[in-house]
């Protein structure tokens, strides 16, 4: 044999032996796949009920913000949360449940409403939670609130109680309402930026960063209405819930320096003297006194008996499983940011939200649909397509109820008036019937980098919408003129869906931003009520009587491919393999850029096709 055939066999036999030593990997690669998935087969088929005890504590301990939706896909946030890495937000519905649920189970003795970890929400979602503890406590259960400390919106569900405590250590701290923003046009004039606005409407407020460095006189006029009448109404629950006497509480707030001055900087001895507390409790206390309302836990003796929010609703849900009846009222929620095309949950987007009515359409079950609202608007578009699945639904037989929740202003509006009825809470910010549309262009920017942009076109119009040229006379009429339409198509959707002319629209109008009891008293809505309330509207709507209907909301389930990952995720949890550890911690500077990423994404998503937005800054803190 050849030096050369040598060599080619060495060559063969190595390259063999390689694929040899693969196929094998492969091959115990596969059979550990296989083991991992008989493991979990076996696990999900032998995995005992989840059981409660006999005696225990409901344990409420609501993280971040309140929310009518969860953010993200049903199986972003399925992922999310078995990595331990879902965003910090609680679903009003679960609270609800669990407190419906709770109040006739014997077993739970009181509700542990922990706050300390709880971001407060909008006035309105907060009172549907607090109309919820009232609920449960006409049970003759208690409700114990305690935290580390309490701010405005915790505090507030706090006070529905029996008995309030918190940490010695810790500070009630009440900052009333208020609306700020970043006025900037001076920033981008000295960036050379032409930042062209268009809008309709003189209390149409969202522009005006872009334009001034304060706030508008109409703004400001807008904004104090709406902020004394949320600052009146928190102030009157909490003193009616406390037993306190009316405008101590005001007088605490309007004092308070004084008061920490005079007490020596001890800012829970101010909460206790006023009747904020019932007493101050560390932590070690707190466990002493669920302790006593429901006995020690069966593993750890000194530990109260309670069980979790989300366990309770599992067990429960699994012991109560939804039915549909045969008649039935659908649900969609339609919460956040209105953009074109398909959105995830937590944003609304023209296609998806309009897909999720047309499925409530194709059900023969389907008799009535409530639209929950929580939405500042956005796309004037995504909101006509929002509002054309609205009136195909009536065309059919089928009425829509609006229900309003925190929020439901601008395009939040539009795709609500032409409801059958629209129900709002008295906190509900409405209103702000307006159309703005914003074109940056960045010439003087270019010119003065020493960048210059020339060309030739075969029309006036070529190259009238680059961003690095300015816009033209006629062009900035073209866009009026747009923006002015569809100011005109609101006012017509308002007008054939209120039943009022178009001059009445007009006169309360004009981007103005009203409470859902100022809404009421202008014919922006029917009735004030809750979600409930509208669900009973929408069955009498279809002639449906009590008890003879079910309902339920629409979502988009997870594909087959998605529920299996899901589950085997899951189930590597279950067997100790935690999926948390495969991912790594996001770094600080990570985490800024998220949290200056999450700041300025409304501005960035915008993409109405038209560049025409009904939209309203309606955050009020």
């Amino acid at each position: 044999m050849t030096d050369q055939a040598k060599s080619r066999n060495i060559v063969v036999r190595l390259l063999g032996g390689i694929w040899r030593g693969l196929d094998g990997l492969r091959k115990v690669t596969h059979f550990f796949l296989m083991l991992f998935v008989l493991l979990a087969f076996i696990s999900a088929i032998s995995g005992s009920a989840p059981t409660l005890p006999r005696s225990a504590v409901l344990s409420l301990q609501p993280v971040g913000v309140l929310v009518e939706e969860l953010a993200g896909s049903a199986y972003d946030r399925a992922v999310a949360e078995l990595l331990d890495n879902a965003a910090p937000q609680t679903l009003i519905s679960d609270v609800v449940d669990a407190l419906a649920y709770a109040k006739e189970d014997d077993r739970i003795k009181g509700v542990h409403l922990e706050l300390s970890r709880f971001g407060g929400g909008s006035t309105a979602k907060l009172a549907m939670v607090a109309d919820a503890l009232r609920d449960f406590q006409s049970s003759g259960k208690p409700v114990i609130a305690s935290a580390d400390g309490y701010a405005q919106g915790s505090y507030y569900l706090a006070s529905l109680a029996d008995e309030v405590y918190m940490h010695p250590d810790g500070i009630v701290f009440m900052q009333g309402f208020g609306s700020f923003r970043a006025y900037f046009s001076e920033a981008i004039d000295k960036l050379k930026i032409d930042w062209n606005v268009f809008r309709v409407g003189k209390y149409k407020s969202f522009v005006e960063p872009y334009t001034r460095m304060d706030m508008s006189d109409e703004s400001r006029e807008a904004t104090s209405r709406v902020i004394e009448q949320l600052w009146d109404g928190y102030l009157r629950d909490i003193e009616s819930a406390r037993g306190i006497e009316e405008g101590s509480i005001r007088e605490m707030v309007a004092n308070f320096d004084d008061l920490v001055v005079e007490n020596g900087g001890d800012i829970s001895a101010i909460a206790t003297e006023y009747g904020l507390l019932d007493g101050l409790k560390d932590r070690e206390a707190i466990r002493e006194r669920l302790i006593e309302l429901a006995g020690t836990d069966d593993e750890l003796e000194d530990a109260p008996s309670a069980v979790d929010l989300t366990a309770y609703l599992d067990f429960m849900r699994m012991l109560k499983p939804e039915e549909r009846a045969d008649a039935n009222v659908a649900i969609v929620v339609a919460s956040g940011q209105i953009l074109d095309g398909s959105q995830p949950p937590g944003q609304i987007g023209g296609d998806s939200t309009a897909g999720l009515l047309r499925r409530a359409l194709r059900d023969d079950s389907v008799k009535a649909v409530v639209l929950r609202v929580d939405s500042p608007g956005g796309s004037a578009f995504a909101s006509e397509v929002i509002s054309n699945a609205v009136e195909n639904l009536q065309a059919a037989g089928k009425p829509v109820i609006a229900s309003m929740s925190g929020v439901a202003a601008s395009g939040g509006y539009w795709i609500s008036a032409k409801a059958d009825k629209i129900y709002a809470s008295p906190s509900t910010i409405t209103g702000s019937i307006g159309i703005l549309g914003m074109f940056p262009t960045f010439q003087r920017t270019a010119a003065y980098l020493g960048v210059n942009i020339d060309g030739v076109g075969s029309t006036k119009w070529a190259g009238q919408l680059r961003p690095d040229r300015a816009m033209s006379e006629p062009a900035k009429r073209v866009f009026q003129q747009v923006i002015n339409h569809g100011y005109d198509e609101f006012l017509e959707q308002v007008a054939t869906g209120r039943n009022m002319s178009i001059n009445a629209v007009h006169e309360i109008a004009q981007g103005r931003i009203w409470t859902g009891l100022d809404a009421l008293n202008r014919g922006l809505v029917d009735e004030l009520g809750d979600l409930d309330a509208a669900i009973a509207a929408a069955a009498a709507e279809a002639g449906l009587e009590e008890g003879e209907y079910g309902s339920f909301v629409v979502e988009e389930p997870l594909s087959s491919t998605e529920q299996m990952i899901v589950d085997l995720l899951g189930t590597a949890k279950a067997l100790g393999v935690d999926p948390a550890v495969f991912v790594d911690e996001p770094r600080s500077l990570e985490r800024l850029a998220r949290q200056f990423e999450a700041m300025i994404d409304p501005v960035l998503r915008f993409n109405d096709p038209n560049g025409v937005y009904a939209h309203c800054f309606c955050r009020f803190e």
